[in-house]
């Protein structure tokens, strides 16, 4: 008897073995990465300017009444302008090209870092953390977008991880500006304006070689502008695999026409209900880990355990550092490994770390008699906590919200994904100073259950997008019967007999483009 396939085996498709990608392809993704390199300064220059007194000073946030909520205000007020951010990437990506929805809000980065540098009341400086928000957090979602659709399937994990580490390297960036500000005394005493100035430098690079940046050919195809679409692919991709991927796009998109695109359409359909719930729950989830709490508000950790501004200061340079080198070292590691052991692993440890960070607090409270080893263990743990959550979380996480979707529908699973952690992490972010003032080490308590739930989940329920085309991903989620074969021109449903005879027709067949015939090579 013949061995039977699944319908993910059948829909796969043979694409080239050797390098997969041109020079121009990793040019283009560094171009655009300095949107993330501004994404994650302005994401994170929040954390060293609530520690620089003269941020205190000029806002009186240390003697006004209720200073601990308008400082929970700049950062809830960020994040719900990302959210606002995230439903934009849908709107603008689908209707006016994946490049188009990274210069807007490059542009609004742009402009709310030079205001929040020139503002001359706190009223003013919580305004524009909502519009910095906003434009920050839709770069987060658009630009892997663009990345995951410009880049070949083979290394499409490590291009687009590259995308985190540039977020890694404004995270870093931001602590040591900010650190180095806070030795710097003007007589102005105004120090504080310059780090929150510095954001507008990497999205003013993006906005000057946009230009020079190629379009998606995925959005270019769903849009009619085959030759278009055809000219950017045999210019970013070895050609071989150009052309698999060219026939592949163009059968996929055919079908993709057909198919519902609504909203409700995300909850109507199984397959879809099923991504929908898998982004929610990885949005979710990974934000139970607690990752953005950290990060914003490092100095307010390293100040209740004893440390002076100055420490606290280069403790966060240290942690941001730390964090970019394991982002770039995570870009060789996440396509060795299935992508939901990598999460499942991830937010295990980092929680461990938690624990770990928790249990030491508790134990040896910080005070005139507190016990210094246990100090540096605590401060060690926060260490260990960003280089695995680097490592194995933050840019497997980007990488599996465009993997999961399909093309017509990437821009809206992205929307899902970035609403949910920017609302999430509303919540996480809101009420972190007054749980840190109130309660303390308890605070941690909150995420160890749902996050060590999630990590089980993740483990068994998630499905692997590693290697496959974004078309033949559908597969996965049954939808192999909407799935074109490049070279095969049907989906999935012949026996193994069938599937022999594809190889076969592969092998010899010729792969048309607009106004040419290019042979397939053997692969």
């Amino acid at each position: 008897m013949a061995p039977q396939h699944t319908l993910a085996e059948e829909a796969h498709v043979q694409h080239v073995q050797k390098r997969q990608y041109k020079y121009y392809n990793l040019m283009a993704i560094l171009g655009m990465a300095f949107g993330s390199v501004g994404m994650g300064y302005s994401a994170s220059i929040i954390g060293t300017t609530l520690a620089q007194p003269s941020f205190i000073s000029y806002f009186d946030l240390a003697t006004r009444p209720h200073a601990v909520a308008l400082i929970s205000t700049t950062n809830g007020l960020f994040q719900a302008g990302s959210f606002f951010g995230a439903l934009l990437i849908n709107v603008v990506g689908d209707r006016w090209g994946r490049k188009m929805t990274i210069a807007i809000p490059s542009l609004l980065v742009l402009l709310s870092g030079a205001l929040l540098a020139g503002s001359v009341n706190i009223g003013m400086f919580i305004t524009f953390r909502f519009f910095s928000g906003m434009g920050s957090w839709w770069l987060l979602g658009a630009i892997p977008i663009w990345m995951s659709e410009i880049t070949p399937p083979q290394n499409r994990g490590l291009l687009v991880d590259i995308h985190s580490a540039s977020l890694l390297f404004g995270y870093c960036s931001a602590s040591w500006i900010g650190a180095g500000f806070y030795f710097f005394h003007p007589a102005a005493n105004n120090q504080w304006r310059a780090p929150l100035a510095f954001q507008c430098l990497p999205v003013t690079i993006v906005l000057a070689v946009m230009y020079w940046l190629p379009e998606s050919p995925r959005w270019l195809m769903q849009q009619d502008r085959t030759e278009e679409a055809e000219r950017i692919l045999l210019k970013l991709h070895d050609r071989d695999e150009a052309l698999v991927e060219m026939e592949q796009i163009r059968n996929q998109i055919t079908v993709d026409s057909t198919l519902e695109s609504s909203w409700m359409s995300l909850l109507t359909k199984k397959s879809y209900r099923k991504r929908t719930f898998i982004t929610i729950g990885l949005s979710f989830g990974i934000q139970m880990t607690g990752v953005l709490v950290i990060n914003n508000y490092g100095p307010t950790i390293y100040a209740s355990l004893g440390y002076s501004t100055s420490q606290q200061l280069l403790y966060q340079g240290g942690f941001n550092t730390l964090g970019w080198g394991c982002g770039i070292m995570a870009i060789f590691i996440v396509d060795r490994f299935s992508r939901p052991r990598l999460i499942a692993c991830g937010t295990a440890i980092v929680l461990a770390c938690l624990v770990i960070l928790a249990a030491l607090i508790a134990s040896y409270p910080p005070g005139p008699e507190q016990n210094k080893p246990a100090l540096k263990a605590a401060l060690s743990m926060i260490f260990l906590y960003i280089a695995f959550a680097e490592l194995l979380l933050d840019g497997t996480q980007y990488i599996y919200f465009t993997e999961v979707w399909p093309n017509h529908l990437r821009a809206k699973g992205m929307t899902i994904a970035m609403g949910t952690i920017a609302l999430v992490n509303i919540m996480w972010l809101q009420v972190a100073p007054t749980a840190f003032a109130s309660i303390g080490w308890k605070f941690y308590l909150c995420f160890f259950i749902p996050g060590y739930i999630f990590a089980v989940c993740a483990w068994f329920l998630l499905p692997d997008t590693r290697h496959l085309a974004l078309e033949e991903i559908a597969a996965i989620f049954g939808d192999a019967h909407e799935l074109f074969i490049a070279h095969g021109g049907h989906g999935g449903h012949g026996g193994h007999g069938g599937h022999e005879h594809d190889e076969e027709k592969s092998d010899n067949a010729e792969v048309e483009l607009t106004g040419e015939h290019f042979p397939a090579s053997k692969v």
